[in-house]
């Protein structure tokens, strides 16, 4: 009987394990895209959101009936590393009028459970050419269209639209395609990852763009942590230990389970006296265990390991990825800081020495967009930053993809 409630427990430590991972790679989670994911969060629904809560402060909320699994994760900071993608072609990130157009589809989503494209199409341009700081939806032109159903495409795949009868994709080539969704309302007011309504800043609309970083930080301000997370800081005389601690740990983890390193010189004096201390890092590695994270800890920094690569969306290096495959060569040029211009003519190089590799970038101006394509990826992954100068500098993190210079490296030495 003992070895029985063994091999249980071992079985449900796993089951936690993979469904945080699951979340963290997909904080949308349905039933119809993954079955099998879904029914590890639904079974074991009360450790995972106990995890997320202690560690990270992070909501999670399981709809068995409904078929949806909803992490909800607040961040402080905005991040441009992690924009929306089209879920469509190559999946490239959303532009400015993607992001528009997609937010006024969620608007008008919000009134009605039935709809078909044509009708949602003609609500959207009717609220944007009647608005006086939107460009109006036009309908008749192909690009327009195409920004349009991207926005629905990525609402399918959360679960908000089903397409009942024909497919968002045909809007592309007529204005005419037929298409009947059904509209979950509830899944759709689940998308949005803050504390506070937008609607109740009532910031006047001229005063948006000057306002921006204060609104951001109104939006996801967490009443739990007191003043201990706003401007005032953990040293402000309302701030209690209890909430100082609390918001000292939800910070620091949030950041470790959901970005690629976590540095130390990219925390102030707070987190890292928490991080480096005997409960900080007694906590990592209790968190990394229960979530099936290896924990790697170097001079630098720390940063958790999926094994089985469960818990991201993207890889690197990845040999589908011109651009990641780029991102790595271009690693090796980059001992020190290093300029635009050096790395341009090593892409220059590159493309001439290998005439069928990377042919979407042969052409004239081929080595820059592919130098710009390649730094975005590594900045992603937390493996160089630029500076305003246009130096880029690699980050500790890279000396583990170079091929030069390789060497053995112990917990104390540099990664």
């Amino acid at each position: 009987m003992s070895e029985l409630t063994n091999q249980l427990a071992i079985a449900e430590r796993e089951d936690v394990g993979r469904g945080i991972r699951y979340l963290l790679a997909q904080p949308m989670l349905t039933e119809a895209a993954a079955p099998d994911r879904f029914d590890v969060v639904r079974r074991r629904r009360d450790p995972i959101t106990k995890w997320f809560d202690y560690y990270c402060g992070w909501a999670v909320v399981v709809e068995p009936r409904l078929g949806y699994a909803r992490l909800t994760k607040v961040r402080t900071a905005p991040d441009a590393t992690r924009p929306a993608k089209r879920v469509r072609t190559q999946r490239t990130a959303f532009d400015r009028r993607r992001y528009v157009l997609l937010c006024v589809v969620a608007a008008e989503l919000c009134t009605t459970p039935v709809t078909t494209i044509g009708l949602l199409a003609g609500k959207v341009h009717a609220a944007t050419v009647n608005d006086p700081v939107l460009v109006g939806f036009d309908t008749a032109n192909r690009a327009e269209r195409r920004a349009f159903v991207d926005a629905l495409r990525l609402l399918e795949s959360y679960g908000v639209l089903d397409p009942v009868d024909g497919t968002a994709d045909a809007y592309v080539d007529s204005e005419q395609a037929k298409v009947l969704f059904r509209v979950d309302v509830t899944r759709l007011l689940r998308m949005f990852a803050i504390t506070v309504g937008p609607s109740q800043l009532n910031v006047p609309v001229a005063e948006v763009a000057l306002r921006l970083p204060t609104m951001l930080g109104e939006l996801t301000r967490e009443s739990r942590y007191g003043d201990a997370a706003g401007p005032l800081g953990r040293h402000a005389d309302a701030v209690s230990s209890t909430q100082r601690n609390l918001w000292l740990r939800h910070s620091v983890f949030r950041r470790v389970v959901d970005d690629p390193v976590l540095y130390f010189d990219d925390l102030d004096a707070d987190e890292l006296g928490y991080l480096t201390s005997i409960t900080g890092r007694r906590f990592l590695r209790e968190a990394a265990e229960l979530g099936g994270f290896v924990l790697e800890e170097r001079a630098e920094g720390v940063l958790f390991i999926d094994p089985d690569a469960i818990a991201t969306d993207t890889r690197f290096p990845d040999d589908a990825s011109t651009a990641k495959l780029a991102g790595l060569l271009l690693l090796d040029e980059m001992v020190g800081p290093t300029t635009v211009e050096q790395l341009r003519r090593r892409a220059m190089n590159l493309l001439e020495r290998f005439p069928r590799w990377a042919k979407t970038y042969q052409a004239a101006d081929g080595p820059a967009r592919l130098v710009t394509d390649a730094l975005i990826a590594l900045t992603e992954f937390q493996l160089i930053r630029t500076t305003t100068a246009g130096l880029v500098i690699p980050l500790p993190a890279a000396a583990r993809y170079r091929v030069r210079g390789v060497r053995t490296t112990t917990d104390d030495e540099e990664f």
